[in-house]
């Protein structure tokens, strides 16, 4: 066994009664312990609050999604909309129209982000991760009906047994010139209700489907469409096809995954993730001050034994290595077990839901957990190198003991 880990393990292992030194050296492990759990436990949350997000966006939106680089519609042909279907890993496109538009209900009335969306929308198993009441179709052309989100209706006070009462949504149109009469300064039309969906507040306060063709007429919008959302074909990656879809669109034309669509979000998770880390870390910081103060006043203690080493032969950089060690075992102990204990907790709240989100409307009951190997590979650095700083100068302290005054 390494001569230096053995002293400093002794050190650590010493069971002198009513020795404060390691008192608190053990308090200096738990503080340990219980901040590096605490790292474990927050990071996995937040992972698992990133993944809820995605899974839910990914209910509502699409893998791939083409958008015109400039400009907010872009023309379609059936030609060219083949074309795109021919490349290497397309499934399905989903023709899309959105803008703002007015949606009345009785005397009630709100400006909403109206989606119209081609047939094939709900095929592609929407909503999966959200909840849905009603009935899900967008009707016919005839008679198209509306798909509102939970908050939306919610606002108009829709009534989805009431069978008589209709959403009639209102659009602007450019009037022609001399043209005074307000009614020629809009396209308005009627729908029937078919149900609603709540998936994020984002878009349950905001979102109406209805069908591209109505959406088509309302806007006078013809062959133009505001984006194409892409299905990937199972046995492909989305990275692969949108390098595909890439290629063959040219410049003219953005195509971005799931995690693009919503960047500023996943952005701003990923920042508050990393300022709670670094919170953490710092707090993890101060609780190892009590390995520098145990380390201190153990080298204090330990001068004459110290002497006698140095008598003996021992160098100092030694007697360096034993204090540190000494501070290395005091963190590792605390860490490992504020690891395992973190594993554990994650583990149980992931299996069992111990901890209850509390919000009734939520589509998830308890707290989401995701455990990822980086989390805990940066905690373990985070302590190793607090652990550095803790033992050297103590190490320093003990290295420059005077051999003749302590024996």
């Amino acid at each position: 066994m390494n001569l230096s880990f053995f002293i400093a393990s002794r050190y650590f292992r010493s069971k002198k009664k009513r020795n404060f030194i390691n008192v608190l050296s053990r308090i200096a492990m738990v503080g340990v312990a219980v901040g590096t759990m605490a790292l474990i436990i927050v990071l996995s949350v937040f992972n698992g609050l990133e993944d809820l997000i995605r899974g839910l966006y990914a209910s509502f939106d699409a893998e791939l999604e083409i958008q015109a680089v400039k400009g907010k519609s872009f023309v379609s042909t059936a030609e060219w909309m083949d074309s795109l279907r021919a490349v290497e890993g397309v499934e399905g496109l989903v023709e899309v129209i959105e803008d703002n538009a007015l949606l009345k209900y009785r005397d009630d009335q709100l400006v909403v982000t109206m989606k119209g969306v081609s047939n094939n929308f709900l095929d592609e198993e929407r909503f999966s991760q959200g909840v849905f009441n009603g009935e899900m179709n967008l009707g016919t052309e005839q008679r198209p009906k509306a798909i509102l989100g939970s908050g939306v209706g919610y606002f108009l006070g829709v009534d989805p047994n009431n069978q008589f009462e209709k959403l009639r949504m209102y659009y602007p149109k450019a009037p022609r010139a001399g043209t005074i009469d307000p009614t020629k300064m809009y396209n308005s039309n009627m729908l029937d209700f078919a149900g609603f969906f709540r998936v994020e507040k984002q878009f349950d306060d905001n979102y109406v489907l209805v069908p591209l063709t109505f959406a088509k007429d309302l806007m006078d919008y013809g062959n133009k469409r505001t984006s194409l959302e892409v299905k990937v074909a199972e046995g492909y990656g989305i990275q692969e096809v949108k390098a595909s879809l890439k290629e063959f669109l040219g410049d003219d034309f953005a195509v971005k995954d799931t995690d693009e669509q919503h960047a500023s979000l996943l952005r701003a998770i990923r920042i508050e993730k990393l300022f709670v880390f670094i919170t953490l870390t710092f707090i993890l910081a101060v609780a190892s001050f009590n390995i520098f103060f145990s380390l201190s006043m153990l080298a204090i203690e330990k001068k004459k034994d110290i002497a006698v080493m140095l008598a003996m032969g021992a160098s100092t950089s030694l007697i360096k290595k034993i204090y540190i060690k000494q501070g290395v075992i005091i963190a590792f102990s605390g860490a490992i077990v504020g690891l395992v204990l973190g594993f554990l907790v994650c583990w149980l709240q992931d299996h069992f839901g111990l901890v209850s989100l509390g919000i009734a409307s939520s589509v998830v009951e308890n707290y989401p957990v995701k455990m990822i190997w980086s989390d805990f590979l940066w905690t373990s650095l985070s302590v190793v190198i607090i652990t550095f700083f803790a033992s050297y100068r103590p190490a320093s302290i003990a290295a420059k003991v005077n051999t003749l005054e302590n024996l």
